[in-house]
């Protein structure tokens, strides 16, 4: 673990080296775009249109910034030339269909309310990435697979496995994600193509999780693999009991379980994080917030008089603060209604919309697994 752990620490100084940051921008080119981030394109029209779509939103990027009233700046990554469409694919949670899984999900299940006076002790900052030791395990990256819900699972499962024995083990997504069934499609249609942490849990309270090194991850381009996991040649190294569902869009409870529990995995809006490099990031549509994307919340803060919420991120640690980003955060819960409707074939009896609170909908739907 250690040896990895120097390892990806290495990669990210080094990947992040010929990084511009949002201060080099005024003069930076799609020439030097397509050599630090060594792209080769396929023809002169993908080319001609791959430059078009970084020079537009580079353009973008450079205004926002130049905006004082921004907490967060937005920077260019590797996401910088792709579609609306391609950036989606590293998105894997269909939000219309979370609040379905809570339907379908087995006995396992404990339900957690906070009373209110547990939440006058909580400190101020909580980072769990600074416990001796560690509990949180590298920064990951998913690739081109829908599968950001089983990173969020297998890391939150790592976490609570760390605090409860004091090993930390690197698990594996693939273990989860060909291994989950998922019968009443919730969250998508399984693997790549999307499921839930919930559903994650469900499995692992029945066969416990391999260890990234027996079962690694073979999914990054977006491919989808039957189950391979034995007893024998994939044997688990964690498990878990049951799992904790927090109230749906409230506030208190995900506060108090991410300071006094540990880690927990989240389900969020990330359609407008592609470009987010640094700061407090208040960026997402609070009136209609489509929750795609699960990750993991691993502590909270306060910055310059703005709070936020430290969320890992499963895009590599190239992406954002080192893979992380600070997601803004009150007490003053504001909502939003998701109003996209269902596409493709979703759970039974799947509403058309719901009801989604705190930035990003980041209090929708939280819950943490119990060793």
């Amino acid at each position: 673990l250690l040896l990895l752990a120097v390892c990806v620490t290495l990669c990210a100084v080094l990947c992040s080296a010929a990084r511009p940051t949002w201060r080099d921008l005024e003069t930076y080119n799609f020439d030097r775009f397509v050599s630090d981030f060594n792209r080769n394109y396929d023809s002169q029209e993908e080319f001609a249109m791959r430059k078009n779509l970084f020079e537009t939103r580079i353009r973008d990027i450079i205004q926002h910034n130049k905006d004082i009233t921004k907490t967060w700046k937005r920077g260019i990554n590797d996401f910088s030339d792709l579609t609306e469409e391609e950036f989606r694919v590293r998105l894997g949670v269909r939000r219309e269909l979370l609040y379905e899984s809570r339907k379908h999900q087995g006995h396992n299940v404990l339900q957690k309310e906070t009373p209110a006076h547990l939440l006058k002790g909580l400190p101020g900052h909580v980072d769990w990435r600074q416990k001796n030791p560690s509990v949180v395990t590298p920064v990951k990256d998913q690739g081109s697979c829908g599968s950001c819900w089983s990173f969020a699972a297998a890391q939150s499962i790592e976490s609570q496995w760390a605090l409860a024995t004091g090993e930390l083990h690197v698990l594996s997504e693939q273990n989860i994600l060909g291994c989950t069934s998922n019968p009443q499609q919730c969250g998508g249609s399984g693997g790549c193509e999307g499921a839930t942490a919930d559903l994650a849990f469900e499995t692992v309270v029945a066969n416990g999780l391999a260890s990234e090194w027996t079962y690694p991850y073979i999914s990054y381009h977006g491919e989808d693999y039957e189950c391979m996991f034995s007893t024998k040649n994939t044997p688990p190294v964690a498990n878990i009991s049951s799992y904790v569902v927090l109230p749906v869009n409230q506030y208190s409870p995900l506060l108090e379980a991410v300071a006094t529990k540990g880690p927990i995995a989240i389900s969020v809006d990330a359609g407008a994080w592609g470009d987010y490099e640094t700061g407090v990031f208040n960026g997402c549509n609070q009136t209609n917030p489509v929750i795609n994307h699960g990750v993991q919340l691993v502590g909270y803060g306060t910055d310059s008089g703005n709070d936020y919420w430290l969320v890992r991120n499963s895009w590599a640690p190239t992406w954002g603060e080192q893979g992380y980003i600070r997601i803004f955060r009150t007490s003053q819960v504001q909502c939003g209604t998701d109003l996209e409707p269902l596409t493709g074939t979703g759970c039974v009896g799947g509403p058309p919309s719901v009801t989604v609170c705190g930035t990003c909908g980041i209090l929708y739907a939280t819950s943490y697994p119990v060793v």
